[in-house]
């Protein structure tokens, strides 16, 4: 089998190009927001109920609301957990 200079080139455009699509796709798939429910949040963050509603109220945490269900956004969560902290421990309250 013979594989001409040209026919390898297109080749490797082909690859890359296709390449190039699947890792657009997977930023663009990372980047779409996502919602969890309370008790998702709370199992992620390690928190209870009481330190949710706290930050909902220092608005530091706020839920979306659909209907009369609270929702949290997933980006909100890595921000804390990627060291946002938490604002009562930074007062010196106990969590």
């Amino acid at each position: 089998m013979t594989i001409t200079l040209g026919e390898l080139v297109e080749a490797n455009r082909l690859l890359i190009a296709e390449a190039k699509r699947e890792l657009e796709q997977e930023i663009a798939d990372s980047k779409a927001e996502t919602y969890v429910s309370r008790a998702q949040a709370m199992q992620i963050l390690g928190k209870g109920s009481t330190t949710l509603w706290r930050w909902k109220k220092l608005g530091y945490l706020v839920p979306v609301t659909v209907g009369a269900i609270d929702r949290y956004r997933m980006s909100d969560i890595r921000r804390i957990m990627e060291g946002g902290g938490d604002p009562a421990a930074q007062e010196g309250d106990a969590v």
